[in-house]
């Protein structure tokens, strides 16, 4: 697993380097492949470390975040996390995964299968507008994501208000 850790306004120690690599191809090796790749961002804010961890493997994304007093604290936190969300969703995320990793892991905590539950399907016409326009038409009717044509590329974007109330644009990317 390649390993990338990024800190933004501080300093990152070597020994942190090597227990990450060593957590991460530890814990998360028997569910990936070599080619597997981990990112690692770490931040200060008011005397918590925020860390996120993003596992790239098979055009699949894994994420978890977690803030902590300790660096190691919050990648183990973190960690756990994103094996949560592979042991809640087994059985959609196992043809992706490393072929052997549900027989190698031992899960002692049984997670009920259900299939997700569609509730409502919902058409709507989509007006080309910039990016400040689909923010502002997604205040206007209370969502927290909306999804539109981009007046400028042609394709269909979503803009959504992250937790720290800043906004984000997810632009399609075929590669």
């Amino acid at each position: 697993m390649k390993v990338t850790i990024t800190a933004k306004k501080m300093q990152i120690p070597q020994n942190f380097t090597s227990y990450a690599e060593e957590k991460l191809n530890q814990k998360l090796n028997k569910f990936f492949g070599e080619e597997a790749d981990a990112k690692i961002t770490m931040a200060e804010h008011k005397n918590q470390i925020i860390l996120e961890l993003t596992v790239f493997y098979n055009n699949m994304i894994y994420r978890a975040e977690q803030s902590a007093v300790d660096k190691k604290d919050a990648l183990d936190t973190s960690i756990d996390k994103i094996i949560r969300q592979i042991r809640k969703n087994k059985t959609r995320v196992e043809k992706k995964l490393k072929d052997n990793a549900f027989k190698a892991a031992a899960f002692t905590d049984d997670i009920a299968e259900s299939d997700y539950e569609v509730i409502r399907h919902k058409k709507f016409k989509m007006y080309p507008m910039s990016v400040e326009e689909a923010i502002l038409q997604m205040n206007l009717i209370g969502h927290t994501f909306f999804m539109f044509s981009n007046a400028a590329t042609g394709e269909i974007n979503v803009v959504y208000k992250r937790d720290d109330g800043k906004y984000a644009v997810l632009e399609p990317s075929i590669e």
